[in-house]
C-alpha cells in the first residue's frame, strides 16, 4: 500500500499513473518526493498530508493522502 497523491493545475503533468497507490520508502519527505517525480523544489508551494499544510521535510508514510499545489496568483 503506498499513497493516494494529487497534483494541482500545472504540477498534474508530473502525475504517475499510479498515482492512487503510489509507493513511498520508509522515511520518505515530501521534499523527495518532489525530487523522485521530477518537479522542481521552487515549482510546489503548498504542501498537504491527510488535509494538513506541512512543510518539505514532512514525512510522508503508506496510507497517507498528499496534494501538491503550485504559486497560484490571481487578482
Amino acid at each position: 500500500m503506498g499513497i493516494e497523491l494529487k497534483c494541482f493545475a500545472t504540477l498534474a503533468k508530473f502525475l504517475p499513473e499510479n498515482w492512487d497507490d503510489y509507493p513511498v520508502e520508509p522515511g520518505e519527505t515530501i521534499r523527495s518526493l518532489i525530487r523522485r517525480l521530477g518537479m522542481p523544489e521552487e515549482s510546489v508551494t503548498l504542501m498537504f498530508v491527510n488535509s494538513v499544510r506541512v512543510d518539505l521535510d514532512a514525512e510522508i508514510k503508506e496510507g497517507d493522502r498528499v496534494g501538491l499545489f503550485p504559486p497560484v496568483g490571481g487578482g
